[in-house]
């Protein structure tokens, strides 16, 4: 029998159990003491606790019993047109409130209201949010919304004014430093702040191995090992531009690393741990990684721009 995804088995249940995110938990927290809420507007990177925090609330507010009928959880990603709005937002946010049982007000602050969560709500259409404006508007009374996005740039400024605004930051590595080893370092380093992606890849490599002695992470989640990274820079200094085609083919195309991965690589390589690089060369190396990541990114062929990019760099170094 599959095992439960770690990310949902070890969601927090409450919102003391939300990490690095003290601002938010706190506020919310004492919301819950008065239980009146506000609309909501969770901004941050993925992976940062957005949804869980949202999720750990409605428990805290409504408990086992309620929660079924109280909120409402969608993910905006999967219909982004106006429809949305207009079918099943709109009929669960007009819908009366029922009465809890006299148990459920005793253990939980119960407000008369629903609670609406619309995650990944910048996916949404400019239309289907200027209808959700007015549905928040006329269902006030009876409806709090939570809109959840990465990037609060694409909520329109109507929508986004009548919400509370709570901003998630990515985890700071050193939080966890001293609980892991070096192998689950690698992990916090590949995950890049991402908790949920780094949950996963810890339950990944947990159900893989049973002993993680001398498991490279990165190695095995496709990121270049830091001996090859290290071989890759040598070989580029040396300026012998048959050196690195064939360096380039052999090691790099051959072996099917992905180009976003060698030029994050390169990237980390030299323009955060090489001290000897002027700030023009710096400068350089930017523009000829940002261009060929952004080719790779329009669909060109990775290959090409791999090599394109050692050659470039080759000029520069």
């Amino acid at each position: 029998m599959s095992e439960q995804p770690w990310i949902e088995k070890y969601r927090p249940k409450s919102l003391k159990d939300v990490a690095s995110q003290s601002n938010t938990t706190n506020i919310l927290e004492k919301s819950l003491h008065t239980a009146n809420l506000p609309h909501m507007l969770f901004y941050g990177p993925p992976g940062t606790g957005k949804t869980s925090t949202i999720l750990a609330l409605a428990h805290e507010l409504y408990g086992p019993n309620l929660i079924s009928s109280r909120v409402l959880e969608l993910n905006a990603s999967d219909e982004r047109g106006i429809s949305i709005v207009r079918d099943r937002i709109k009929n669960f946010a007009r819908l009366a409130v029922s009465n809890p049982t006299a148990e459920d007000r005793e253990k939980y602050p119960c407000p008369p209201y629903k609670l609406i969560i619309l995650d990944e709500a910048d996916s949404m259409t400019s239309d289907a949010q200027s209808a959700l404006r007015r549905t928040m508007e006329n269902y006030a009374n009876v409806t709090r919304f939570c809109l959840i996005c990465n990037y609060v740039t694409k909520i329109i400024d109507p929508l986004a004014s009548r919400c509370s605004k709570f901003r998630f930051k990515s985890l700071n590595k050193e939080l966890g430093l001293q609980r892991f080893d070096d192998e689950l370092n690698e992990i916090l380093d590949v995950s890049e702040g991402d908790l949920r992606r780094a949950v996963n890849l810890l339950q990944c490599v947990s159900t893989v191995f049973n002993d993680s002695t001398n498991l490279k992470i990165k190695e095995l989640f496709g990121e270049l090992p830091d001996s090859l990274i290290k071989e890759t820079i040598t070989v580029l200094k040396s300026k012998n531009l048959s050196q690195v085609a064939k360096f380039t083919e052999s090691s790099l195309i051959a072996q099917g690393y992905s180009a976003s991965f060698v030029l994050l690589g390169i990237h980390d390589e030299l323009l955060i741990k090489d001290p000897t690089l002027s700030t023009l060369q710096k400068n350089q190396i930017s523009q000829i990684l940002w261009k060929a990541d952004m080719r790779v990114s329009n669909g060109c062929n990775e290959s090409v721009q791999i090599l394109n990019c050692m050659y470039n760099l080759c000029n520069v170094l």
